[in-house]
């Protein structure tokens, strides 16, 4: 949303170099601030330090740094999407501060309780219904998840701010930490070859096949879920900087002054939709991933749990209580 209040021409100047996505939005007056005080020990170091082992790193592949990442500069030495990240973090902190009641009301909720209690409710109804009773153990990461994605996902409506999600070093952290969050679970509670095991399938004799499909398959879901959540949200971003750019040339043309954000906040019902969307989906796609490998006390191997769903987690529509 930043870039629809931007002068024309503005945005090729701003950006970071840490990524191409960057230097097609202009850096927000926050990055800039950030960069301003820490910029200049942050370059320091990488440049003393990083860049040296980035430039034994890509030399084997017949590139630079510099052509992956950028040129490296104090302006951008902290990139835009990691100042946002954290900004969301302090965002999603003082959010659920002002979002949680002094004092718990059954019989008379306040406004905020209930919404902070909705969500809450939705993602253990989640929980329950495709892990199992046992999984309200994993609704703090879970629910951490989620509201962290959301308000990512929404600070691009923002003016002044840009969604750190839009940035494949954001979602692609995403994913490695669900991946490595359920792959701790199983190997917890099933042990190292038990894990293992589980990637081998139910039938001895297919073993050798499974094994290897499983793993692969396994293997590539951070990449999937960064994937597809940076997709939408960059894609959504590009969606809304065309129809801005189409609806001030459109202005100009009838000799109106510009106003790029005219048309983009017919179509912000739209991009609420994909930010609420693409969270649910990952809240969704890790409660499964938990649910393969992740067992309640009465369940045995792979088999259907007490819910009555096969290997892999069935999603089921969330119950309320």
């Amino acid at each position: 949303m930043y870039f629809l209040f931007s002068e024309p021409g503005q945005a090729a100047a701003g950006g970071g170099a840490h990524g191409a996505e960057a230097s097609a939005h202009p850096t927000p007056a926050v990055v800039e601030l950030v960069n301003h005080y820490l910029g200049e020990p942050v370059h320091h170091f990488q440049v003393t330090y990083t860049k040296p082992l980035w430039e034994r790193f890509f030399s084997v592949f017949g590139t630079t740094p510099e052509k992956v990442f950028g040129e490296y500069k104090v302006e951008n030495a902290i990139p835009w999407y990691t100042v946002m990240f954290l900004l969301a973090t302090l965002i999603t902190l003082a959010l659920v501060w002002i979002l949680k009641p002094r004092r718990l009301s059954v019989d008379e909720p306040g406004d905020a309780q209930q919404t902070l209690e909705a969500g809450v409710v939705a993602i253990r109804n989640l929980l329950v219904d495709n892990v199992g009773p046992h999984g309200l153990k994993y609704l703090p990461v879970i629910a951490t998840f989620g509201i962290m994605i959301l308000v990512s996902n929404l600070m691009g409506l923002v003016p002044g701010l840009m969604s750190p999600t839009a940035h494949v070093s954001v979602t692609f952290a995403l994913g490695i930490t669900s991946f490595v969050y359920y792959n701790a679970i199983g190997i917890r509670e099933n042990g190292l070859a038990g894990h293992l095991k589980h990637f081998a399938g139910p039938i001895p004799w297919l073993a050798v096949l499974m094994f290897p499909i499983e793993m692969i398959s396994n293997l590539v879901r951070p990449m999937s879920l960064g994937i597809r959540l940076f997709g939408n949200l960059f894609g959504d971003e590009q969606i809304l900087g065309t129809i801005g750019n189409l609806a001030g040339d459109l202005f100009a043309a009838v000799g109106l002054p510009r106003g790029p954000w005219l048309l983009p906040v017919l179509i912000m019902p739209l991009s609420l939709f994909v930010a609420f969307m693409q969270t649910f989906i990952f809240v969704l796609l890790s409660i499964i991933y938990i649910s393969e490998v992740s067992h309640g006390p009465h369940e045995e191997g792979h088999g259907a749990d007490a819910h009555g769903h096969a290997e892999g987690g069935l999603v089921t529509a969330p119950s309320h209580h």
